[in-house]
């Protein structure tokens, strides 16, 4: 019987289809944890179909041990968790969720603008414990989005998504990304954005979100320079890749007041945070819930299973690496 194994829990109508189709199904009990390497290399000496998460790696030596694993479906929109090169080499198909959660993510990455601009997590937390003392004109200043400039580190599917919504709040908006991956003229037009340089994005935009995949060339992009061009009423959004940021550079940036604040989905070393960042006020921290929705996982894990069901039929499949 063709085998599927799962390193996580995840939406159970994709867990059906495949139960349906007569696939042999098995699921990590999360309720012990994530999946251990040893245990996932275990499980998948005879998996014929991997499902994992992006916080389980994928690296060489559980390639190596599944020999009959045929395809590997990632439950999330990147594949930094997967050695693609070893899984090429051993002719096994790597394939992701792109797009599914996109709106979810914007959505998020709005309300990460909103809740530092407005200090509205910090305000929750005052009201949790001391109170105050009432309405004062001066009192719990924010900043409102109307008139501001939105930077936008990567211009894809996300990038569009939350540039739409940020100009439903009378924002501007320019974006950066490799010179190579312009949008056209027109396309930019459509959209009602401009391209800029990443220093002149740095030094002009009162907010900078990150909607970029990692890659050798962006690890630590922003990084202690970087954070000097920034204004220092700027705030920095990150609901991408964690490692995009240098942490310990963001969090001397923040104590030295070279920027305002900053709201984080997503981690250098995840789940790990910098304790620095712990501690501060003009900081928001989130366990990377951009696309923690339950029309998004459901989409995602119906591609999962879809795109096991069409390798076995013969069909095209979705989002191969």
């Amino acid at each position: 019987m063709t085998k599927v194994f799962i390193a996580d829990q995840i939406p159970s109508k994709a867990v059906k289809k495949l139960q349906s189709a007569g696939l042999s199904v098995t699921i990590h009990d999360s309720e012990q944890g994530l999946i251990t390497h040893e245990e996932l290399e275990n499980a998948v000496k005879d998996s014929d179909f991997l499902i994992t998460t992006l916080s389980t790696k994928v690296d060489e030596s559980i390639i190596s041990a599944a020999t009959k694993l045929k395809l590997i479906a990632n439950f999330g929109a990147g594949f930094n968790n997967i050695d693609t090169k070893a899984a090429s080499t051993h002719h096994i198909l790597v394939t992701n969720t792109p797009v599914v959660s996109t709106n979810s993510v914007a959505e998020v990455t709005l309300g990460l603008i909103l809740a530092i601009s407005h200090r509205i997590v910090e305000g929750d937390r005052l009201m949790h414990n001391q109170g105050f003392s009432g309405w004062s004109p001066l009192f719990f200043l924010g900043h409102e989005l109307a008139g501001k400039t939105l930077g936008v580190i990567g211009m894809g599917h996300i990038g569009q998504d939350v540039a739409k919504k940020a100009q439903a709040f009378s924002m501007n908006v320019h974006y950066w990304q490799p010179e190579q991956f312009r949008l056209p003229r027109d396309e930019e037009n459509r959209l009602n954005i401009r391209f800029a340089e990443f220093t002149d994005l740095l030094q002009t935009s009162d907010f900078i979100t990150i909607h970029a995949p990692l890659t050798e060339e962006n690890h630590h992009q922003l990084d202690a320079k970087a954070f000097k061009q920034m204004k220092s009423s700027a705030f920095l959004i990150n609901g991408a890749r964690g490692p995009i940021v240098d942490e310990a550079a963001l969090a001397s940036a923040l104590e030295n007041h070279e920027i305002a604040g900053a709201a984080l989905d997503v981690y250098e070393h995840e789940p790990t945070v910098t304790p620095e960042l712990k501690s501060m006020n003009n900081v928001i921290l989130t366990p990377h819930i951009g696309n923690a929705t339950v029309e998004a996982r459901d989409s995602m894990a119906e591609i999962c299973a879809n795109n096991i069901l069409d390798f076995l039929a013969g069909k095209s499949i979705q989002s191969v690496n």
